[in-house]
């Protein structure tokens, strides 16, 4: 058996199906194995979430039942036992996300691999697959080129663990897509996700560094709202980023790419209704009076955020605070609960956390993920038409799909 890739989904793949008796080659076209995942979690490994199933399904996008199966072979708490019997312990933290307990991705990586070579899997690096050779729609081998010599390698089934298009430093060009490409299958085109969006003007840079948390960003289409997240952001000088920026990109993406208007607001109170907030700075106002317009400011806004609001709103933050009137209060209210800005792009594959699109899922058995095109293909991971939320939810997409093809490869190899 072959397998092409060796990142989470190709070390699991091939390590199950070597479990199960199979004769695995993994080839690798990078010096090192795992390189994605040791970035992953900014360098502390989410390895998955804690969360049942049917949140699982919420998170993933574009159909998240079709990982009913893979799920069901192995989930959450099969990838943190395979783990922790290699003798990385992990941690449940805030949003159910799992990290190891060194909070270090390269002793994830480290323990994967120990299981995998533990299994007797054989391992080629720096060897690119070119091609995947097939006789009666049926696989029958790969060509591979290593030291710019291209060689045949003969094998009963192929599974493809190539990734998607994101951080391509890391090797996920799009090997796969081409691979799939060329025995007939679809590919639903890949574009970022997870990724950090662009905004027009410089509002974004002159507040760049500056993280809000507990704050709502609520995506308007042509004028009208369609998504929002609640959570922390980042300002960059693109534009904005952070989890709930990341979360929202998506739909982000689809948008700006169909030329559609897209805003993003940002409500920097969002516990607080409209007449809440205004009661609470009239109240601020009152009982600091005399002091000066700036010095109130700051029990409501960050500092870095103070000199902008003062600009868009057009405030002398050297006047009273009983000199503001009704208006400048109300328009600060407003901008407190709307600060909105443009969105003219998003960043590419470099910065994208993830992989949207790839082998579409119309011809994939899910119950096998076994290619419905040619027989004895299989993928997992990211290379597959699936893509999820962050929060560990798109490595155990990796892990799981893996584990399912490799079940039902090594099934076929005992034939």
């Amino acid at each position: 058996m072959i397998v092409v890739g060796g990142g989470p989904a190709g070390i699991i793949a091939a390590g199950r199906a070597a479990q199960l008796g199979a004769k695995v080659l993994v080839v690798e076209k990078m010096r090192q194995a795992g390189r994605k995942l040791l970035i992953t979690g900014k360098g502390r490994c989410n390895i998955t979430n804690n969360a049942p199933v049917t949140e699982y399904f919420k998170n993933i996008f574009p159909q998240g039942r079709f990982l009913k199966h893979a799920f069901d072979r192995f989930f959450n708490n099969d990838i943190i036992q395979l783990l922790n019997e290699q003798g990385v312990e992990t941690i449940v933290e805030r949003g159910d996300r799992v990290f190891p307990v060194s909070d270090s991705a390269a002793d994830v990586l480290q323990g994967l691999l120990k299981w995998m070579n533990r299994n007797k899997v054989e391992i080629i690096y720096e060897a690119k697959v070119n091609g995947i050779l097939s006789e009666a729609n049926k696989v029958t081998g790969i060509t591979i080129q290593k030291f710019n010599q291209e060689s045949r390698i003969d094998c009963k089934n192929v599974i493809i663990c190539t990734g998607g298009r994101s951080y391509p430093a890391t090797g996920s060009t799009g090997d796969g897509y081409l691979l799939a490409q060329s025995v007939g299958h679809t590919i639903e085109e890949a574009r970022p996700s997870l990724v950090p969006i662009v905004t027009k003007g410089t509002l974004a840079a002159d507040l760049q560094g500056l993280s809000l948390k507990n704050v709502n960003a609520i995506v308007w289409v042509n004028g009208r709202k369609h998504k929002e997240a609640f959570g922390e952001m980042l300002f960059a000088h693109f534009g904005l980023t952070g989890p709930i920026i990341l979360t929202l990109s998506r739909f982000v993406v689809d948008e700006i790419r169909k030329k559609n208007k897209v805003e993003i607001s940002i409500d920097l109170k969002p516990a607080l209704d409209e007449q809440k907030l205004d009661a609470r700075l009239v109240r601020d106002l009152n009982e600091n009076g005399k002091k000066q317009i700036e010095n109130v400011f700051k029990l409501w806004l960050p500092s870095k955020l103070i000199p902008v609001f003062m600009q868009i709103l057009q405030i002398d933050g050297n006047k009273l605070c009983h000199q503001m009137n009704a208006k400048e209060r109300r328009s600060t209210m407003l901008l407190m609960k709307n600060f909105r800005f443009e969105v003219i792009d998003f960043r590419g594959f470099k910065e994208a956390i993830i992989t949207a699109g790839g082998v579409s899922l119309h011809e994939i058995d899910s119950r096998s993920m076994e290619s419905r095109i040619i027989k004895n293909l299989f993928f997992a991971g990211e290379v597959i038409d699936l893509d999820a939320n962050t929060g560990g939810f798109n490595l155990q997409i990796a892990y799981s799909t893996a584990w399912l093809a490799a079940e039902s490869a090594a099934d076929i190899s005992k034939e």
